[in-house]
């Protein structure tokens, strides 16, 4: 364990072994700090935090502090941070709130670049990279392997599927399909993330299926959103990466689905979010 002087760690801190807390950072509070992981300089974490094991954290970042949400009122919630994570330069992550089931968690292997913002009661899976000053509302729901990018926002509640990429500069208010790529000051669905896709090396095979699938629920013309997912289904039934996009459609959440912007989603599929 390595501590510099000038660092301060309150007597309720947890750190395992070979943490490392370099100048002037501030742990307090009950927060447990695991192996391995390392604080630059001038971090700050507080609140019922706690970390995992090999994770680095840069200058500036918050962890843990009360969440910007009025109806706060200082309840114990927690933020659970996993393993191998990157926190660069003024990251900011919130505890959850009563009113989101008291848990802001975040994956391992997730990648947090400088300002972006992970509000109270998201949750956030593995290997997501969140491009610089994107920022999320509470109660975000993101899935493993998706990508924010950079000076996007995620409007709250929203959830965004595994492996889905939201373009630079997005509004994001709507839910985005598993596969999906999104766009736009007020964003929409612009197609599959097909680069994605092949980085994580699915085989030609799926990513054939996912495509056909895609151009049957959204570029077909004719019929409802309900008989097209019901063709998919069939049609696609052996195709488990298919099968997640449908399961995820089927799991309305409290956002309607962003589509794109040539497709009418009849009522009340495309409510009110």
């Amino acid at each position: 364990m390595t501590l510099h002087p000038t660092a301060i760690i309150a007597p309720t801190v947890k750190l395992a072994a070979n943490v490392s807390v370099g100048p002037y950072c501030v742990v307090e509070g009950e927060v447990s700090i695991g192996e391995g992981t390392e604080l630059k300089s001038h971090v700050v974490i507080s609140g019922h935090t706690a970390i995992g094991k090999h994770c680095k954290i840069f200058p500036f970042a918050s962890l843990g502090h009360a969440p910007q949400d009025l109806k706060y009122k200082g309840e114990k919630s927690q933020l659970l941070i996993g393993d191998h994570n990157i926190i660069r330069e003024y990251v900011t992550m919130n505890p959850g709130t009563e009113g989101g089931g008291m848990i802001t968690s975040v994956g391992s292997h997730c990648l947090f670049m400088a300002g972006t913002h992970v509000a109270h009661d998201c949750r956030i899976g593995n290997h997501v990279i969140m491009a610089n000053n994107a920022t999320l509302g509470g109660h975000v729901t993101i899935g493993d392997h998706a990508i924010i990018g950079g000076m996007s926002a995620v409007h709250q509640f929203v959830r965004i599927g595994p492996h889905a990429i939201i373009g630079g500069m997005s509004g994001v208010e709507h839910d985005v399909i598993p596969y999906g790529s999104v766009m736009g000051e007020r964003a929409s669905l612009a197609g599959l993330n097909l680069v994605g896709l092949k980085r994580q090396g699915f085989d030609r095979d799926t990513i054939h299926a996912l495509r056909n699938a895609y151009k049957l629920l959204f570029e077909e013309e004719g019929g409802t959103l309900a008989d097209r997912t019901q063709k998919a289904r069939q049609n696609y039934s052996s195709v488990n990466e298919v099968m997640q996009m449908l399961a995820f459609m089927d799991d309305k959440g409290s956002r309607s689905l962003c589509v794109p912007k040539s497709f009418t989603i009849p009522s009340p599929l495309r409510g009110e979010g």
